[in-house]
C-alpha cells in the first residue's frame, strides 16, 4: 500500500508541477491512475479488485458522462451566442460591481444545478463577457469558490450533499435551514477579499460582448438549454434514474431541436451538435478520468478509511474532524471522504440531520476551494482556462481558505446561540 500511496504523490507532483515539466497534466493523471490499480491487483485477490475496479468504473462513469453531455450543452449555446442574452443584463465594464454580480448569480443558480454544471456555465459566460485571459482569471476563481459555497446548502447542489441526503443523513429543509448562513458567508467573504484589489473597469468588456450578433435560433437555445440543464435534478428525483441519463435526455432533445432548425442549411453546420463535439476539452475530461480512478484505488487500498479512523482517534472532537475533512477533501476527492465518514459513525450515535452531518456536507463542499484541483468546480475551470496549480494557490486559495473558516465560524455561532 505504501508504494500506491508514493505513485499517487509522484503523479500528484507532475500535476502541480506541470507549468515548469511541460508535461500535460493529464498525463500523470492518467498514468498514475493505471499504476494504483496495477498495484492493487498484485496485492489483493484478483476477483475482489475486478469487482471493485467495476463499481468505481460505474461511478467515475457516471460523473464522467455526466461532464461531457453538460459541456456539450453549454458549447451547443455558445455556438448559437445564447449566452449574449446573459451579457445584455449585465450593464457594468467595473471589476468590483461584475464579480458580485457574476458571484450572486452562481451562488444561487449552483444550488438549483449542482455545482460542476454551474461553473461550466459561468466560466463560459465570462469568457464571453472578458475576453482577455488573464483579467477573467479571478471571476473564475471566484466562480469556483461561489458554485462550492452554493452548492453545499442545498440537497442537489453538491455530490457529497446528494449522498447525505440520499442516505437519510440529512432532510432537505434541515440541511437548507442549517447551511444556508454559513455558505453565505463564505460566499461574501470570498468576494469581499477578491474585490480588495479590483479596481476601474474591464476594458470594454461588456460592450465587446454585446455587439457580437446570435446565431439564428440563439434565444431558443439559450432558453432551452438552460430550462432542460435546471430539469436534471428533477428527473432524477421522478424517476429516479442518475443525473447522467438525465444530460443525455437533455442532450438528446437539443441535438433533435438543432437538426430541426439548421438541417436543411449547409451553411449552419457549425451550429449542430456533431461540429459541436469537436470543440469539446477532451484532454480536459480524460484529466478528470484519470483522478477520479487513482482516489478510487486509494479508497480501495483502506487508506481514506485509515485517514478517517486516524482522524477519529486524535482529535476527537466532531467539529475539528469535519474541518479537517474538508480540508483534506482540497487534496483528496471529497466523495470518498465523506463515504468513509458516513461509514465510521453509524446513525444511532449522530441521528438525522444532527450537527455533525450538516457540518461534514459544508466542510466536504467547501473545502476543496481551497486547491484548484480539490473540487469538481475547480478542475473544471482549470480544465477550461489552463490555470496554473501555483497560480490558483497564491491569488485565491488562501482566501477560499479563510472563506471556508468564517462559514464554520458562523456555523458554530449559530449553533451555540441558536440551535437548529
Amino acid at each position: 500500500m505504501d508504494w500506491i500511496l508514493l505513485t499517487f504523490a509522484i503523479g500528484y507532483l507532475a500535476i502541480i508541477f506541470e507549468n515548469k515539466t511541460k508535461i500535460n497534466k493529464t498525463a500523470p493523471a492518467l498514468l498514475m491512475a493505471i499504476i494504483t490499480w496495477l498495484l492493487l491487483y498484485q496485492s489483493l485477490p484478483v476477483d475482489l479488485i475486478d469487482a471493485e475496479l467495476g463499481d468505481k468504473i460505474n461511478e467515475i462513469c457516471q460523473i464522467i458522462f455526466f461532464l461531457f453531455g453538460a459541456m456539450t450543452i453549454v458549447e451547443l449555446i455558445d455556438a448559437h451566442k445564447g449566452f449574449r442574452i446573459l451579457t445584455d443584463l449585465v450593464y457594468t465594464s467595473s471589476k468590483k460591481k461584475l464579480l458580485w454580480i457574476l458571484g450572486i448569480t452562481t451562488f444561487v443558480l449552483s444550488s438549483i444545478l449542482d455545482n460542476l454544471t454551474t461553473t461550466i456555465v459561468m466560466v463560459s459566460l465570462v469568457r464571453k463577457l472578458v475576453p482577455e485571459t488573464k483579467s477573467r482569471l479571478i471571476l473564475g476563481a471566484m466562480i469556483v469558490i461561489a458554485a462550492n459555497a452554493g452548492g453545499a446548502w442545498s440537497p442537489i447542489g453538491d455530490v457529497t450533499t446528494t449522498m447525505l441526503w440520499i442516505q437519510g443523513n440529512i432532510s432537505t429543509f434541515g440541511v437548507m435551514r442549517s447551511l444556508f448562513f454559513p455558505s453565505l458567508t463564505a460566499l461574501v467573504v470570498a468576494l469581499f477579499l477578491l474585490g480588495i484589489p479590483l479596481k476601474g473597469n474591464y476594458a470594454h468588456a461588456v460592450e465587446k460582448a454585446h455587439e457580437k450578433t446570435p446565431e439564428p435560433g440563439g434565444t431558443l437555445l439559450f432558453f432551452s438549454g438552460i430550462a432542460l440543464l435546471i430539469s436534471v435534478p428533477l428527473f432524477k428525483t421522478l424517476t429516479g434514474l442518475p443525473p447522467f441519463m438525465g444530460i443525455f435526455l437533455s442532450l438528446g432533445i437539443l441535438w433533435v431541436l438543432t437538426d430541426l432548425l439548421h438541417g436543411e442549411e449547409e451553411s449552419r453546420r457549425h451550429l449542430r451538435v456533431p461540429h459541436i463535439l469537436t470543440r469539446i476539452d477532451t484532454s480536459g475530461i480524460l484529466f478528470f478520468l484519470g483522478i477520479l480512478l487513482c482516489i478510487g484505488a486509494l479508497d480501495i487500498a483502506g487508506l481514506l478509511k485509515q485517514l478517517a479512523l486516524f482522524l477519529d482517534s486524535t482529535l476527537k472532537d466532531t467539529t475539528l474532524i469535519a474541518a479537517i475533512i474538508g480540508l483534506i477533501s482540497a487534496v483528496i476527492d471529497n466523495v470518498p471522504l465523506v463515504a468513509a465518514g458516513m461509514r465510521m459513525y453509524d446513525l444511532s450515535i449522530y441521528p438525522p440531520d444532527s450537527s455533525f452531518w450538516h457540518l461534514l456536507a459544508y466542510c466536504a463542499g467547501t473545502g476543496g476551494s481551497a486547491l484548484i484541483i480539490g473540487s469538481a468546480a475547480g478542475v473544471a475551470f482549470m480544465s477550461l482556462e489552463k490555470v496554473d496549480f501555483f497560480w490558483y494557490l497564491r491569488k485565491a486559495g488562501w482566501i477560499a481558505f479563510l472563506s471556508y473558516a468564517s462559514g464554520i465560524f458562523v456555523y458554530w455561532l449559530q449553533e451555540s446561540i441558536y440551535p437548529l
